[in-house]
């Protein structure tokens, strides 16, 4: 094989186990022989005096030799300078047009096979939804699936024991966090649980269930004994004295009642009130929180302050270190066992979206609309891309390698061209011969 153009400091390797390679060697040395054969057929005719039959070897071999020399010099001044010579013009034509056919590869790339009409065509023909329900449908398939999600899951885990990875999980995970803006997150999200009045019907809610609570004969009785017990240790005289006259603990169950009689009827009357004094005090200081998390810069500080500390507490960092401990050995128990829960629930989901798509057309039409569109948008942000990422690979290749790989892709073919010169050659030789020494007859014969 002929050695590709280089510049100073260009290297490429060889590959000899490279199948390619080994044909356009065999190839090249056909065309070669053939060339090898033409001289030697041209120097024995002239050494036997070209008469007769070895005119026409002469004739042959000479125009055959022509034909591989020219043919030879074609196909190398493709990829180099023919001997060496760089004075020849319109040599090396691939590498000195490098830049040329970088960019007019990536233009037939996007134009021809990126044309987002002719993909999404044959998009629709190949009716993705349908295809799916398809292969969903196969028990087999559905199980190598899920081995497959399987291994990868403990693969993972594998991955997340690594210390150095744990290391830079947990720093990255605590750098994100320590720049996250909690207060206006807060705020954010804080307005819109309080929208349309959202952040009443929570405080409908709580004071309903306050109420039930208050209610309860246990509760009562926990409220009475707490104020007899605290009457006891505070006023042991004053309650001697009422034990003379009426027990302490008929009082307090007495006094438990009314309080919880009166607290249930403050709360049903802030319940039925919309514009109660306790219900526009919550209204007004939720909103004034909230307004004080966007502008309050001493509240957000406070904030950041408050997540600062939980992020930095040893404690914190214990508990979450043992939480994602023991959910990792959970999720490795369960991976590795053969009746896994997780897999359990893939499969079965698997099963019924595949059961679902075959079923049902409409969902199909659904899924393939969703799909085309997707891949509408996709295509049309990717294909510009797509075609500058190839301009660019082509454009970033040094001659050597450019040369070696155009030449291992359609080197062989064009070998036959130079075999077809030679015998082609050869072929027209003897009919130019067979015309020479016929027109001498032809014109002897019309005088």
């Amino acid at each position: 094989m002929q050695e590709p153009l280089r510049r100073p400091g260009d290297t490429v390797s060889v590959d000899t186990g490279d199948e390619r390679l080994r044909s356009l060697r065999r190839m090249q040395g056909l065309a070669l022989g053939l060339l090898g054969l033409a001289l030697i057929g041209l120097m024995t005719a002239h050494l036997m005096g070209a008469q007769g039959v070895w005119g026409w070897v002469r004739a042959f071999c000479e125009a055959a030799a022509v034909g591989a020399l020219a043919d030879w010099f074609a196909v190398v001044a493709l990829f180099r300078h023919p001997l060496g010579q760089r004075w020849i013009p319109h040599t090396a034509i691939i590498p000195s047009n490098k830049e040329r056919i970088a960019d007019n590869l990536a233009v037939f790339v996007r134009d021809k096979f990126l044309a987002p009409r002719t993909l999404l065509e044959k998009l629709q023909v190949f009716d993705p939804a349908s295809r799916l329900a398809h292969w969903l449908t196969d028990p087999d398939r559905i199980e190598a699936l899920v081995r497959q999600v399987k291994a990868f899951g403990l693969e993972a885990l594998d991955w997340l024991d690594d210390d150095r990875l744990q290391q830079a999980l947990r720093q990255m995970l605590l750098d994100t966090l320590h720049r996250w803006d909690a207060a206006t997150s807060a705020g954010q999200v804080l307005t819109l649980l309080t929208r349309d009045g959202r952040h009443q019907a929570l405080l409908d809610e709580a004071l309903a269930r306050l109420g039930d609570f208050l209610g309860q004969d246990e509760v009562k009785k926990r409220v009475s004994a707490l104020m007899v017990k605290y009457a006891r240790q505070e006023y042991p005289t004053l309650t001697t004295l009422v034990n003379t006259v009426s027990s302490v603990e008929s009082i307090g169950d007495s006094l438990a009642e009314r309080l919880a009689k009166a607290l249930m009827q403050e709360l049903q009357e802030v319940l039925q009130q919309p514009e109660h004094p306790v219900r526009q005090a919550y209204g007004e200081k939720v909103e004034a929180f909230i307004a004080g998390l966007r502008t309050d810069p001493a509240l957000q500080q406070r904030v950041q302050d408050i997540k600062a500390q939980l992020l930095d507490h040893p404690g914190v960092h214990t508990y979450v270190d043992g939480l994602v401990g023991e959910v990792k050995a959970w999720l490795r128990r369960d991976l590795q066992s053969e009746h896994s829960a997780l897999t359990a629930h893939l499969r079965s989901a698997l099963d019924n979206l595949g059961s679902r798509l075959a079923a049902d057309p409409a969902l199909r039409d659904s899924l393939n609309t969703h799909i085309v569109g997707a891949a509408s948008r996709l295509v049309a942000e990717l294909r510009d891309g797509v075609a500058t990422h190839i301009a660019q690979t082509v454009k970033s290749w040094d001659n050597a390698t450019l040369v070696r790989e155009m030449e291992l892709s359609v080197g062989k073919d064009l070998q036959y061209i130079r075999l077809n010169g030679t015998l082609v050659g050869g072929l027209m030789g003897l009919l130019l011969y067979a015309l020479g020494l016929a027109l001498p007859l032809l014109l002897s014969s019309w005088h």
